[in-house]
C-alpha cells in the first residue's frame, strides 16, 4: 500500500513517518522532493531557492522527482509492503496554486497523475494546524526557503490541499497536530488498519 502523510511544514509528519518506520520494520519510509539520489540533489534546488524566480522551473523539477520517485521508490515496492511517503503529489498541486492563482487546478492534476504513472496513493494523511501552533513551531527551527514566505503563506497552502483533497478518489484522514505524538500515531495506525 502506498500511502502519503501531507501537510505544511511544523505538523509533524515527518515526526510520524519516522516513527512508523522505527516501529514497523516493513514499513518503507521515503520522501519528496529527495527520495531518491538524484532526488536529493532537486531538493536542494528547491528548498535552497535555486528557482524561485521560475515558476514553471520548479514545477517541472518537482514533478520529475515525483515521478522519479514513483518510478524507483514506490512502484516496485507498493505492493510488498507499506510505502509512506513524506509529502507527495498533493502538496505540488497546493504549492503551485497558491504560487500562481491563474495556473489551471484540472492541469497540474493531470501532470501529477503522468508524474505517477496514473497510479495514487491508496490513502492521505493530512496533518493540519493553526497560526499559534505553527508560529511557535516554527520559531524553534531554521527556516527553508519556503517557510521563509510566512505563516500565512503556509496556511494558504494548508487550506488548498483540505480543498483539492476532497475532489480525490482516495480516503483522507485529517489529523489535528496540536495532539500529543503518541495520540497521532494511533489514529493514524487505526487509519491505515481499516
Amino acid at each position: 500500500m502506498y500511502v502519503i502523510f501531507e501537510g505544511i511544514d511544523t505538523t509533524g509528519k515527518s515526526t510520524q513517518v519516522a516513527l512508523f518506520a522505527k516501529r514497523n520494520k516493513t514499513v518503507l519510509a521515503t520522501k519528496e522532493p529527495g527520495g531518491t539520489p538524484t532526488g536529493l540533489n532537486f531538493r536542494e534546488m528547491l528548498l535552497g531557492g535555486a528557482l524561485k524566480s521560475s515558476f514553471n522551473a520548479e514545477l517541472f523539477l518537482f514533478l520529475a522527482d515525483r515521478a522519479l520517485h514513483y518510478d524507483s521508490v514506490v512502484k516496485p515496492a507498493r505492493n510488498e509492503r507499506l510505502v509512506i511517503s513524506d509529502r507527495g503529489f498533493l502538496s505540488g498541486i497546493a504549492y503551485a496554486c497558491a504560487n500562481h492563482a491563474e495556473v489551471d487546478g484540472e492541469l497540474l492534476l493531470a501532470m501529477n497523475r503522468l508524474a505517477l504513472q496514473e497510479s495514487y496513493p491508496e490513502k492521505i494523511v493530512l496533518f493540519l494546524t493553526n497560526k499559534t501552533l505553527m508560529s511557535e513551531r516554527m520559531g524553534a527551527k531554521e527556516q527553508d526557503a519556503i517557510e521563509e514566505r510566512g505563516v500565512s503563506y503556509l496556511l494558504r497552502i494548508q487550506d488548498i490541499m483540505r480543498r483539492v483533497v476532497k475532489t480525490l478518489p482516495i480516503q483522507v484522514l485529517e489529523v489535528d497536530a496540536s495532539h500529543e505524538i503518541e495520540t497521532i500515531y494511533k489514529q493514524i495506525e487505526d487509519f491505515l488498519n481499516d
